[in-house]
């Protein structure tokens, strides 16, 4: 065609190569051998033609969401004559109806974000991760906090659920180990933080969100419920971090962790590789970020509680026991995530584990023997129906213990026995040792014998040291309070 442009039709098919006919043929008809082509026609009878105009499309329009699925169901359950070869020709027709006459779907727009602007907080669940504490399932998830700019997160096991605690608890923690703040910070709609609370409790949630945001400079936004894509800057990233640590659990061989504390170091290790391959865009943005304030807020729910004649306090649903001494006592207690702080009036007194509730509804118990066991050893007998006998045992050792001696012996010497036990545990500092000691006799099939096990953990003569005192002379005192004139300058 460039050669027709300047020659006659024979000597530009010669310099193109292919014959004059040929020539003559493209000058009647221009067009390329593929438009030429008739439009395929149908090659066998529609399967639906009977169906689609007067059920399948009226179903489209008025249910927009209904699955093909669905509609081949209901119209092979309308018309059993239908084979079931149709689902994928139905499939395919139902997906070109809805490109060319389906309603309008939400469009996600992609954002670009400026340095210093943007934070965002989230959690996201790890109970499919299989962790363990010391062979006891982890059930737990993730707080995870990201910069939108330059990447650099954190992230911290919380044990509870979606709590405000949690959050403001997390967010602090991220904070600080930024050491500088965003100018806005996002989350989700708070609905997971404050469900089951009455609409007073949640207004003042509220509150105290938008309080802990104002004291770090930030502006809190929320990203409307239900809408994840809103979040993307930390939904997509959740997915990414959750499968960083599954490699690093796969390269360690083992799910189970010594420590609760261990497991979190080992989180701390996954972020902290992820945040180095963002060292880069992190210094970018890092003098768009605000300084911090001198100090940390609240990130706790404080509660006034009395301790009661069972040596306790119950709080959510949950007894936790504290010294006797404390009988009749009001103690304020700050609830975190993981533990309870309880003091005094201002003065601190102790750090609980904390608990929750059974799903089903059964209360908690936290248990330290050291609490009661002076109590217990005026009222062995108290043992052997004790609401929160098994938490009592401090390791499994001392429960095989008294399950052995309930099995082989009347109820009070049982009783009697272990509650020595518990006690010389106690007195003399040697729980695991003594824990040890008990494993070893029941797996050689026999029971635990208290005056051997105290003699054996009593204190060792030999190694307690012969102190000799040697009194000074009182006339030497008297020489202490003279003052000689030759010693004053």
């Amino acid at each position: 065609m460039s050669f027709r442009q300047t020659e006659t039709p024979v000597i530009a098919a010669a310099k193109a190569g292919f014959s004059t006919a040929t020539a003559y043929r493209i000058e009647q008809d221009p067009r390329l051998p593929s438009h030429k082509q008739a439009p395929r026609s149908r090659r066998r009878q529609d399967p639906l033609a009977a169906v689609w105009d007067s059920e399948v499309v009226p179903l489209l329009k008025s249910r927009s969401g209904l699955r093909p699925i669905a509609i081949f169901d209901e119209v092979r359950r309308r018309h059993p004559e239908i084979g079931a070869g149709i689902r994928r020709t139905l499939e395919r027709r139902i997906r070109t109806w809805r490109a060319l006459y389906g309603a309008e779907q939400d469009v996600i727009f992609r954002q670009e974000h400026p340095p210093g602007r943007l934070g965002l907080s989230d959690f996201t669940g790890m109970a499919d991760r299989g962790v363990s504490i010391a062979s006891v399932p982890l059930d737990h998830r993730l707080y995870h906090f990201r910069l939108a700019f330059s990447g650099w997160e954190h992230a911290a096991v919380v044990l509870g659920g979606e709590s405000f605690v949690a959050l403001a608890e997390g967010l602090q923690n991220a904070l600080w180990a930024l050491g500088s703040a965003p100018l806005q910070h996002r989350s989700d709609s708070l609905s997971a933080a404050f469900r089951n609370l009455d609409d007073d409790t949640r207004q003042d949630q509220t509150r105290r969100y938008e309080a802990l945001c104002v004291h770090y400079g930030m502006e809190p936004t929320r990203n409307n419920r239900g809408v994840a894509h809103e979040n993307g800057s930390i939904e997509s990233s959740h997915g990414h971090l959750k499968q960083a640590v599954e490699d690093a659990l796969l390269l360690r061989g083992s799910r189970d962790f010594a420590t609760l504390d261990a497991y979190r170091r080992f989180v701390d290790e996954v972020v902290g590789r992820r945040n180095a391959r963002n060292r880069k865009r992190l210094d970018i943005e890092r003098p768009a970020l605000q300084l911090l304030p001198t100090r940390r807020t609240t990130d706790y729910e404080e509660a006034i509680v009395t301790v009661t004649s069972s040596s306790g306090f119950i709080l959510r649903k949950v007894f936790y026991s504290v010294p006797s001494r404390l009988i009749g006592h009001r103690l304020r207690v700050r609830l975190f995530d993981d533990r309870l702080e309880c003091l005094l009036g201002a003065t601190p007194l102790m750090t609980l584990r904390r608990d929750r509730s059974h799903p089903s509804g059964k209360n908690g118990h936290i248990v330290d023997y050291t609490h009661i066991i002076h109590a217990l050893r005026r009222k062995p007998m108290a043992l052997l129906n004790l609401v929160y006998r098994e938490q009592l045992f401090p390791r499994r050792a001392y429960q095989r213990a008294f399950e052995a001696l309930l099995a082989s012996d009347s109820d009070k010497p049982a009783c009697r026995t272990m509650v020595g036990l518990l006690a010389l545990a106690h007195e003399r500092a040697c729980e695991a040792e003594l824990a040890e000691a008990i494993d070893a006799e029941l797996d050689a099939g026999r029971l635990p014998d208290l005056d051997a096990l105290t003699r054996r953990f009593a204190p060792d003569p030999a190694s307690v040291p012969d102190v000799t005192i040697e009194l000074v002379p009182l006339h030497l005192y008297d020489e202490l309070g003279t003052v000689r004139a030759g010693s004053v300058a």
